[in-house]
């Protein structure tokens, strides 16, 4: 870092100058008289002499020099301060997916943070498995991408050992490497870690499905909501229950994702009555993709809730981004057990929510087609969740109870 020290500062009586080691700016000041003074740089510039600025004491006058010589070498120091060398980038890991001799159905978190990445730049996951280190999540999406904080985050199959990779925007990563590759040619940084013993994430087994239960905080709902792992457990009969319970910190919300993704199909919830949740609740049933932010995050919702306002329809079917109105179809859902399904199909969405009880067909009680903003398969993963929603304004009503949903079953078929 460039001190003051560097920067070279001399004077006669009709004569001072800025010059700064290094930097091609070099400044001269020039005092014409007590009453006179301008400066000019290489270029030329100038500005009016103290006496052409009427009114102005001699004080004023010696202030106003001193300022702006002041100015200028604080300017030739921040001079330096842009040109110094980039920061050496650097990968960290703040979780890592358990240790495991490979398996192509599970998948875990592994995340991160990044230090000194440039714009453009994003992160390639490996995971190891025998010898070889195999591209994470999928060959269709190489790329993680890196938050504005530095945090990356996304899911990787289990193997013995993970690795991340700091690329540039060209770079083309393999789908399979005998070694992790060096540093340069579009690699920036490499870093590796062994599986963990235990991983840090909490599961539970729903439906003959492994689901991996949220435990960061997240801004879906309008605010940052606090999650329990605590919140969740599947009871002797084999329903998921996901609740909403005070705390220490108030109010801790829940969340369910699958470790594996599942593509087209046709997804199933049968969900016991919740006509009854409070305004600020949402119960949604949906998709999201970690590995990008491209298509919305592969994301369509059937969600459960009024929003923070009691007068709106308490039901909603949704393809991302949602604000469209061509993407969003509002209804009332019944009170009793209903049953929620997608049916998921290159170019089209259909969502349907029935009666759990009934002859097929007569217990529909909303259908609704997308054929707009419908995502390709990716790497995402089922997910359903119970949260609190409110406005950024403050104008929705808060939580005043505990808030609990029950899924009594869920089933995917190809």
């Amino acid at each position: 870092m460039v001190q003051l020290t560097d920067i070279s500062v001399w004077r006669d009586d009709t004569f001072l100058a800025v010059d700064c080691p290094g930097c091609s700016l070099h400044l001269n000041l020039f005092t014409m008289s007590i009453s006179g003074f301008r400066y000019e740089a290489s270029d030329g510039t100038r500005v009016p002499k103290l006496n052409e600025i009427q009114g102005r004491t001699n004080k004023k006058r010696h202030s106003v020099a001193f300022l702006l010589l002041t100015t200028l070498v604080f300017s030739l120091v921040g001079c330096h301060q842009m040109t110094k060398p980039d920061v050496e980038a650097k990968i960290s890991f703040t979780q890592v997916p358990q240790w495991s001799l490979g398996d192509v159905n599970e998948q875990d978190v592994l995340e991160g943070k990044v230090r000194g990445a440039r714009q453009g730049q994003h992160i390639v996951v490996y995971s190891k498995t025998g010898r070889l280190w195999w591209l994470q999540p999928l060959l269709a999406s190489p790329f993680t991408p890196i938050l504005p904080d530095g945090v990356w985050r996304n899911e990787a199959h289990l193997g013995t050992d993970y690795a991340a990779l700091l690329v540039d925007p060209s770079y083309h990563p393999a789908a399979v490497l005998d070694e992790l590759p060096n540093r340069g040619r579009g690699v920036e940084a490499v870093a590796a870690s062994r599986g963990q013993e235990k991983s840090s994430s909490f599961f539970v087994n729903f439906s003959g499905f492994t689901w991996r239960v949220r435990w960061p905080p997240s801004d879906r709902g309008g605010t940052r909501n606090p999650y329990d792992p605590k919140n969740v457990y599947v009871d002797k009969d084999g329903a998921l229950h996901l609740r909403i319970i005070k705390r220490e910190e108030g109010w801790t919300c829940s969340e369910v994702n699958l470790t594996r993704s599942l593509g087209y199909g046709t997804y199933s919830f049968t969900v016991e009555d919740i006509s009854n949740l409070e305004p600020a609740a949402v119960f949604g049933m949906f998709t999201w993709d970690h590995s990008t932010d491209e298509e919305n995050h592969r994301e369509f919702d059937i969600n459960i809730g009024r929003w923070g306002d009691p007068d709106n329809k308490n039901a909603e079917f949704a393809v991302q981004p949602s604000f469209m109105p061509i993407n969003i179809s509002r209804f009332a859902a019944p009170a009793g057990k209903l049953k929620h399904t997608i049916i998921w199909e290159p170019g089209r969405i259909t969502m349907v929510t029935s009666r759990a009880s009934g002859a097929p067909g007569a217990s529909i009680v909303s259908r609704h087609t997308f054929t707009s903003e419908v995502p390709t398969a990716g790497s995402e993963a089922v997910r359903m969740t119970l949260y609190i929603y409110r406005e950024p304004n403050g104008n929705t009503s808060d939580l005043r109870h505990r808030a609990e949903v029950v899924i009594d079953h869920f089933e995917f078929l190809p």
